[in-house]
């Protein structure tokens, strides 16, 4: 019997990748498909370009939803597998970072089984699935660094677009190639691996591995590290992601070891890329402070992609939408729309002040 798949941002980066996933895999059925603008015709036998995803999905009645949207559009859809118990297949960080404890809360209701497709927290999923809890030290989550790794703030003042989107291991849409390039995308998966795996903030680690190979690592509590390692492919956590815990082959080459693979590791500059300080301090404060963090963000990288903001606007209207937000907790999906869309309204204003 085949697995009914929903694919939702099916057009982007990371649906294209599931629409070869699922072609390649009999016991996948994509039986509903969603994009923001892109048509769809024939894709699956249910498709929608726009509007409410949880319709699609109420007709659709899948087995497993893949939520590839990019941001937090696509919350809702995460809100309606975690609460009727549907797997739920997450590449849309958001939903985490600015749903979180309400997030978590319809998981525990639904009790269905929420599987990351992110690279990192599939890898961290993998080293902790089964794992008892009191044995894990602490987990690493590896950043690339961007294309701007190694350059100081005045390096980094006047940056183009076209250059933060050269990233140097991984092909992925312009959002999040932006953040990969301020590390605020590393900073989402920090809030992300806190909801996901219930480990405090002090408890997991963030490094720079510029080559992508090592995707996460948990040192347990006697002192050994266990590292998830393989060439950076998105294929592999999304075939992992729909096929779980079978573990499907994928058409991705096996790691090389012979051919002079480089494991280097270093501290991020958090001086020059003040995001992920932004990102790891929100989520220590808790309540709506990552979802205005979030909020902020969005706003501002697409500011900087399409109207002139500078690189360094984008901490700068988060950290100062941040200061001026109510990051009390939210009681419900509609309060946290609430506090989105005031803290888009806030940015929007300073990215205004900012662009010249």
């Amino acid at each position: 019997m085949s697995t009914r798949v929903a694919l939702l941002g099916a057009t982007g980066s990371i649906g294209r990748q599931a629409l070869d996933v699922v072609a390649a895999n009999p016991e996948l059925e994509l039986v509903a498909a969603a994009s923001g603008s892109q048509p769809l015709d024939g894709v699956a036998p249910l498709t929608q370009v726009g509007g409410d995803l949880t319709e699609l999905l109420e007709r659709a009645e899948p087995d497993v939803v893949l939520n590839a949207v990019v941001g937090f559009a696509g919350v809702p859809a995460t809100f309606w597998a975690l609460e009727r118990g549907v797997a739920l297949a997450l590449a849309n960080k958001e939903s985490l970072v600015a749903g979180g404890d309400l997030a978590v809360a319809a998981r525990e209701r639904g009790g269905g089984p929420l599987l990351p497709v992110d690279s990192e927290h599939s890898a961290a999923f993998q080293l902790l699935d089964g794992r008892p809890r009191e044995t894990v030290h602490s987990l690493v989550l590896t950043a690339s660094g961007g294309p701007f790794r190694g350059r100081d703030r005045a390096g980094l003042a006047h940056v183009s677009p076209a250059e933060a989107l050269a990233h140097p291991t991984w092909s992925m849409g312009p959002k999040i190639t932006v953040d990969s390039a301020t590390l605020m995308n590393k900073g989402l998966e920090l809030i992300e691996a806190h909801f996901l795996f219930d480990l405090g903030y002090p408890e997991i680690e963030v490094v720079v591995h510029p080559t992508s190979v090592v995707h996460a690592l948990v040192r347990l509590r006697d002192g050994a590290a266990l590292a998830h390692v393989g060439y950076p492919d998105m294929r592999v956590p999304i075939s992992y992601a729909l096929t779980y815990p079978e573990r499907a082959a994928t058409p991705v080459e096996p790691l090389d070891l012979a051919s002079g693979l480089i494991l280097e590791f270093g501290a991020p500059d958090t001086e020059a890329f003040p995001c992920l300080g932004l990102a790891r301090a929100a989520g220590e404060v808790g309540g709506t402070a990552p979802c205005a963090l979030n909020a902020a963000n969005e706003v501002a990288v697409a500011a900087f992609l399409h109207r002139g903001l500078p690189f360094l606007g984008i901490p700068e209207v988060v950290e100062r939408t941040l200061a001026q937000a109510d990051t009390g907790p939210a009681r419900d999906l509609e309060e946290l729309v609430a506090v989105d869309a005031e803290a888009r309204r806030t940015a929007s204003a300073l990215t205004r002040q900012l662009v010249h």
